[in-house]
C-alpha cells in the first residue's frame, strides 16, 4: 500500500516522479560515458585524468541512487534498465573512438553542461509543482555537476 506524503498534491508527486526518472536516465547515461572515458583515456596527465573520471563517476552514482530512492518515496517506479535508459536519455550519444584525455574531457564537458541545464529546468518544474524536497535533491545534484564541470574545464586551460 502506498504511503501518501503529507503536503504534496498528486500533481506535485507525478511531476517529481517524471522529472526524477528523466534525470535518472540522463545521469545513468552520463555515468556510463564517464566510465567509457575512464577505460579508454590516454595521454598527458593520464593518472590524474583517470582518477578524476573515477571521482566524477562516483558523484553521479550518488545522484542516481538519490533520484531513484526519491521516486520510491513518492510511490513511483524508478526506471533505470539499460534499455529504458537508452530510450529515455536526452544526452548526446558518447563517442566510442576517443582516446586523448583532452578529447574525452571536451566531450564530457559538453554533456555535463547539457545535464546541468536540464537539472536546473527540473528544479524549476518541481518547485512550481510544490515539491520542495525534490527541489533540494535537484539543487544538490546541480551543484555537484557544476563543480565537476569546473574541474574538467580547468584541465583544458
Amino acid at each position: 500500500m502506498a504511503v501518501a506524503l503529507k503536503g504534496l498534491t498528486d500533481n506535485a508527486r507525478k511531476t517529481s516522479i517524471s522529472e526524477l526518472n528523466a534525470r535518472l536516465a540522463d545521469s545513468i547515461a552520463l555515468a556510463l560515458a564517464v566510465k567509457q572515458a575512464h577505460w579508454n583515456v590516454k595521454g598527458r596527465n593520464f593518472i590524474a585524468v583517470h582518477e578524476l573520471f573515477d571521482a566524477l563517476h562516483n558523484n553521479l552514482r550518488a545522484d542516481i541512487d538519490i533520484f531513484a530512492e526519491r521516486v520510491q518515496q513518492l510511490d513511483g517506479v524508478a526506471v533505470g534498465t539499460a534499455e529504458k535508459v537508452a530510450q529515455g536519455s536526452t544526452l548526446k550519444e558518447y563517442p566510442t573512438d576517443l582516446t586523448k584525455a583532452e578529447d574525452h574531457i571536451r566531450a564530457l564537458c559538453e554533456r555535463y553542461r547539457d545535464h546541468g541545464e536540464k537539472l536546473r529546468a527540473a528544479i524549476d518544474a518541481t518547485d512550481e509543482a510544490g515539491d520542495a524536497d525534490t527541489v533540494d535533491i535537484f539543487t544538490a545534484a546541480s551543484r555537484s555537476v557544476d563543480k565537476d564541470l569546473w574541474f574538467m574545464e580547468s584541465h583544458l586551460e
